[in-house]
């Protein structure tokens, strides 16, 4: 098992490696709007996730999907060269759930906030069920 410390550089180099080759060498007409966000590679280094976001239609992100596949081994390749290690992680790419877990979100926070107004509209309209100093008092 490696060191932790080393494989959080590992991942961040194949970052890096990852992005620049999608952005200035691959030349695949299919490949839509991508960042990649974030790659974990596990502890013996043989394999590494590399989690990226898609702007655009479904049918773009499909495309994009089958260009990130059919083009692993070449990505895999250059990651390999910019490395250096002995042995070149597999590449899996997944799909980040950042954007709709974000959605969730703004959706819960957007409920919560309609419901808070509700009830400070009702705070406001409410008034005491008896008199308001419920208590008695000696006169």
């Amino acid at each position: 098992m490696a060191d932790p410390a080393r494989a959080r550089k590992i991942a961040e180099r194949i970052k890096f490696l990852v992005a620049d080759y999608l952005e200035h060498r691959l030349k695949d007409e299919r490949l839509g709007f991508l960042t990649i966000t974030d790659v974990r590679v596990t502890g013996d280094l043989q394999h590494a996730s590399v989690f990226y976001t898609f702007l655009g239609t479904d049918q773009e992100r499909t495309d994009s999907e089958a260009a990130l596949e059919d083009n692993r081994g070449r990505i895999r390749s250059h990651v390999g060269k910019g490395l250096g290690i002995r042995l070149t992680p597999a590449l899996e790419f997944v799909p980040d759930a950042i954007p709709e877990g974000v959605a969730q979100i703004e959706d819960a926070l957007r409920a919560a906030r309609t419901r808070d107004e509700e009830l400070a509209e009702k705070k406001r309209q409410a008034s005491f069920a008896g008199e308001a100093d419920p208590y008695k008092k000696s006169e």
